[in-house]
């Protein structure tokens, strides 16, 4: 899908971000809780890129590439759309591998936050139709991020984004994925109480339909559309149980984003110690303040 060569320019002008703690050079297409999407190149975008924190080998990023290819496999399997997704690694100078996660580039008026700010039939239609892949899909074995900013609309179907982290259990109820990529970006010394203590609430929301609808909901709150909360409880109605109510979602919405803006600002202090202190480049791309 991108060529060798272009993804080595684009790893090159990443490092120079990193080194000088700045992405203001990048096209920067958005940002999620763990990673940025860099569309390349950056005057005219044809693949929107997410780098993946520093795999160590080359074995580790096969194993990350085989669950991904069975997770979109199981989405595919039970009705998905997903944008077409390919996995493309670089190697790093200290023997570690760069690894992005690349898609085409989507029209903005294709983007279902588009759709669904523009109102009408066509937002309740998107809105309706997540809520039935939701119901559709969830379950104990394979998970969603039903966030609105992961799905577009191509060709008439709905399509789905943000498989970076495949969020697939085996049958004993263990994660599939190695969840270090969650934790990558944490100081160490936070990264086992965070995997034992925080990382099983966050991952069993999104294999649970209730909580992933919830959370579809909530996160219109943070797209700055809360006006459009009925139109997902309208597509849920009783399909739910119990239904979901509007001060249900506003109330998981401050719950959810003090933990996530918490995480946030312990990684931002670890920027500013690495960088001012260690005098190293910190290795991840941050988004700024989150307006939520």
């Amino acid at each position: 899908m991108i060529p060798a060569e272009e993804l080595g320019r684009l790893e090159c002008a990443v490092r120079r971000a990193l080194e000088r703690g700045d992405d203001s050079a990048l096209r920067v297409l958005g940002y999620g809780e763990i990673s940025l999407v860099v569309g390349w190149p950056g005057d005219a975008p044809r693949w929107a890129c997410k780098r993946l924190p520093p795999f160590p080998s080359h074995d580790a990023v096969d194993d990350y590439a085989a669950t991904l290819g069975t997770y979109l496999d199981e989405l595919d399997r039970r009705g998905m759309r997903v944008v077409a997704t390919e996995v493309h690694r670089m190697p790093l100078d200290d023997g570690r591998l760069a690894v992005y996660c690349v898609q085409p580039v989507l029209p903005s008026d294709a983007m279902a936050v588009d759709i669904v700010a523009r109102g009408g039939g066509p937002a309740e239609k998107v809105l309706a139709a997540i809520v039935d892949a939701v119901l559709g899909v969830v379950d104990d074995r394979v998970g969603l991020d039903a966030q609105l900013s992961n799905w577009a609309v191509v060709d008439g179907q709905l399509a789905y984004l943000d498989v970076t982290t495949p969020l697939l259990r085996r049958a004993d109820g263990g994660e599939v994925l190695d969840t270090g990529i969650f934790l990558a970006s944490l100081p160490w010394v936070l990264r086992a109480p965070v995997r034992r203590l925080v990382l099983p609430g966050i991952l069993e929301r999104y294999h649970e339909r209730r909580t992933v609808v919830l959370d579809l909901a909530a996160n219109l709150i943070k797209e700055q559309l809360a006006d459009r909360i009925g139109m997902v409880l309208a597509a849920a109605g009783d399909r739910l149980d119990p239904p979901i109510t509007e001060r249900e979602v506003r109330s998981d919405y401050r719950s959810d984003a003090r933990t996530w803006a918490l995480l946030q600002s312990v990684r931002r202090a670890d920027r500013t110690w690495q960088q001012r202190v260690r005098r190293r480049p910190y290795p991840f791309l941050l988004p700024g303040r989150i307006v939520r």
